[in-house]
């Protein structure tokens, strides 16, 4: 899940999550996590991110479905849902599993991001819908990548 402001039509700013422990620490990534028993994607996600940078998202929209594969390791493979929210109660604060803050679109961190993450988020950020998949060599390398824009998710 990312938070987002938006004037005038337009993504202004987007909050990022640095991860402070877990899968993907030290990067700066959207918040989220499992599926916990009987709970729905969309409820994963408000729950994920009231535990993590303490907002209860009250508006979330899917903007992409994407599968991140790891053929070195299988266990981290993954189908990420990601959503963005335009509303919410509370503001953005550090918790143990993360530190948020804003960041304007043109000036995102990628060399502290996955690296996937140049790809398809200046395309969500621009209001495309999309699904795709990613297949990572060892040391975080692409090696293989597929987008593609969707009418609906």
């Amino acid at each position: 899940m990312f938070l987002v402001k938006r004037s005038q039509g337009e993504i202004t700013d987007i909050c990022l999550a640095l991860k402070k422990r877990g899968f993907g620490v030290n990067r700066w990534n959207g918040v989220g996590g499992k599926t916990e028993e009987n709970e729905s994607v969309e409820e994963t996600a408000i729950r994920e991110t009231e535990e993590e940078i303490g907002v209860n998202a009250t508006d979330i929209r899917k903007v992409a479905e994407i599968s991140f594969y790891f053929p070195h390791n299988p266990a981290w493979d993954q189908l990420v849902h990601i959503y963005f929210s335009e509303n919410w109660q509370g503001e953005p604060k550090e918790t143990e599993e993360a530190r948020p803050a804003w960041f304007s679109p043109k000036e995102l961190p990628f060399e502290n991001m996955w690296p996937d993450d140049a790809y398809w988020m200046p395309e969500v950020l621009a209001g495309k819908l999309l699904k795709g998949s990613f297949t990572f060599k060892e040391n975080d390398i692409i090696e293989k990548r597929e987008l593609n824009i969707v009418e609906e998710i």
